[in-house]
């Protein structure tokens, strides 16, 4: 999983010869340009839909900032530094760490470690928001970082993958690599190295081998300059190649899937939700010490989508028309009753609900009346389609219908971004989280694999039942 890649960049990497390992996937294999990520299009919502095979409906992560309305408070996985210090940072690492797989990640939403650990086959992962598995593991207490992280966040155990790699502080066996507890930087080098082990020593039937730097490199110098973090990336893959005997021996052994979570777009402005809407309704804070009760509505950035929790239910209609009146928003997606509503920024209406009407092409079956202008779709033979806003139908309903969300969600124009609630942004880099095909589609490389490959559109949520199908789960 390399995080953040886009489909351009890695034909642009691989014509430039700085990504053997993925020239060689793609030689042997098949390069899907247009798989479609979730929405929002940010990573704790990708990394549970690429480990589960779900959407938001069914795995119940709404967000990277979101309320957590049966305990009254925000939940906060990392927008930025600043937001974590503004929300706490050992809550937010307890959220990260712990809650996100123990508690957020609903319990019936099995994931890739789950199922093939029931299997009986060998599983592993480095680093990876979503880790959940059946095999207990106690935080490492091997270095001076880690008992400094044992002191402060990381004391109790988890359950993960077979050998389970977790920024340093969750190691399932010695390997001597180094991972810093997951400094951006240094985590695809960390990834590489475990990898490169469990190849050597033969320790795994899955493995699931987390490169995030590429979309750390994005967010500070933009979606066109991924070139250098590509390479990176690829040198880890290779790593394992050379590890396996060599790029054939390798690939005559292991069946191999690439995808990303989501992809980037530029950054040129953004939008502050907390300045728009003060003075009009009573915002939740992240540091509020009144009764949890008391304030109106909760605030949750997302990059380039937010989620607006109305508290109080009878402000719905307020918030929403506050919403639309927001410069730099593209939509504004709301329930009302069995539907979802989806407004657009030149105005209009579009709404939508599973039933026998238009099919996409998911296979998913609507029912909508409306502005189809709203999405820029059109039906054709009885076929919903939009080039650009992909999979729009479903990604909106499994987003509207997680039961985490908010009430309203937004999701930005092109070039704008939702400044976090530290006040960070990554305006002249790059950004992800809406709608959009700049945002969301990625590319999904298939060498090896069992069976055929067809889709009429693919998705970041295929991940799952290929590796299912490969190793005889169905």
């Amino acid at each position: 999983m390399i995080d953040g890649a886009a489909p351009a960049m890695v034909e642009r990497a691989v014509h430039a010869g700085r990504t053997p390992a993925l020239a060689a996937l793609i030689e042997r294999g098949r390069f899907i340009r247009d798989a479609v990520s979730v929405f929002p299009s940010v990573t704790p919502v990708c990394a549970a839909s690429i480990a589960t095979g779900l959407g938001p409906d069914r795995h119940h992560i709404p967000a990277m900032n979101w309320y957590h309305r049966g305990e009254r408070r925000y939940i906060e996985y990392g927008s930025s530094f600043r937001a974590s210090l503004r929300f706490g940072l050992a809550r937010q690492l307890t959220d990260t760490i712990y809650n996100m797989n123990a508690a957020h990640l609903a319990a019936d939403a099995l994931t890739v470690f789950e199922m093939l650990d029931d299997a009986d086959l060998r599983t592993a992962g480095t680093t990876y928001l979503m880790y959940r598995g059946r095999h207990r593991h106690v935080p490492a207490r091997d270095s001076l970082l880690t008992r400094i992280a044992a002191l402060s966040v990381v004391r109790h155990p988890v359950l993960g993958p077979r050998e389970l790699f977790y920024a340093d502080v969750f190691a399932s066996r010695a390997t001597g690599c180094s991972g810093t507890l997951g400094m951006p930087g240094v985590r695809d080098r960390h990834s590489g190295c475990v990898g490169s082990y469990l190849v050597e020593h033969d320790l795994f039937d899955f493995l699931l081998l987390s490169l995030p730097d590429n979309d750390n490199w994005s967010h500070r110098y933009g979606p066109e300059n991924q070139l250098d973090s590509l390479a990176e990336a690829d040198r880890q893959i290779w790593r394992l190649f050379e590890a396996g005997g060599g790029v054939d021996r390798f690939l005559a052994e292991h069946a191999v899937i690439v995808i990303a979570d989501h992809a980037h777009t530029l950054v040129e402005s953004t939008i502050s939700l907390v300045s728009h809407f003060t003075g009009r309704f009573d915002i939740r804070l992240p540091t509020d010490l009144r009764e949890p009760g008391s304030a109106q509505v909760a605030l949750c950035p997302n990059s380039r989508a937010a989620m607006i929790y109305v508290l109080e239910p009878r402000l719905l209609r307020a918030v929403v028309d506050r919403a639309r009146r927001l410069e730099g928003v593209e939509h504004v997606i709301w329930r009302d009753g069995e539907e979802v509503v989806v407004a657009g920024d030149a105005g209009g209406e579009l709404r939508l609900a599973p039933g026998d009407g238009v099919r996409d092409l998911r296979g998913r079956s609507w029912r909508v009346h409306g502005a189809l202008a709203v999405l820029e779709g059109r039906i054709e033979d009885g076929m919903f389609r939009s080039e650009r806003f992909p999979d729009a139908l479903g990604r909106i309903w499994d987003a509207a219908s997680c039961p985490a969300a908010g009430e309203v969600l937004l999701s930005a124009a092109d070039g704008v971004e939702f400044t976090d609630w530290g006040g960070a942004s990554h305006i002249g880099g790059g950004s992800h989280g809406s709608l959009g095909a700049g945002d969301s589609l990625v590319p999904l490389i298939c060498c090896g694999l069992d069976g055929e490959l067809e889709r009429e559109q693919w998705s970041i949520k295929d991940v799952v039942p290929l590796v299912r199908r490969h190793f005889g789960l169905g």
